[in-house]
């Protein structure tokens, strides 16, 4: 099933406020990413961030798992937005 760009902002919205409800991850995110709480807020709308939120719950399949059913999606739909938003196009190097 192929998701419009704006269906994909709306996964990633999502899977960002499990995110931000999770509150062993999201000291790990902001970690990893150096955000702040203020970051988040002023970048959620934009699709390059929300890219990179949902790389990082695709770091680990349990988190994958976890935020798809927070979030009432099959886990395979992360993956698919996160395709259609910025960085997230698969290279074939063949």
């Amino acid at each position: 099933m192929n998701l419009s760009r704006e269906s994909a902002e709306t996964i990633a919205l999502q899977a960002l406020g499990w995110l931000a409800g999770n509150e062993e991850l999201m000291p790990v995110f902001l970690g990893s990413t150096g955000a702040s709480v203020d970051d988040l807020k002023r970048q959620a709308g934009d699709p390059a961030f929300l890219g990179s939120v949902l790389d990082f719950i695709m770091m680990d399949d349990a988190w994958v798992v976890d935020c798809a059913a927070s979030v009432t999606l099959p886990p395979e739909r992360i993956m698919q937005a996160r395709q259609c938003l910025p960085g997230g196009e698969q290279i074939n190097w063949t």
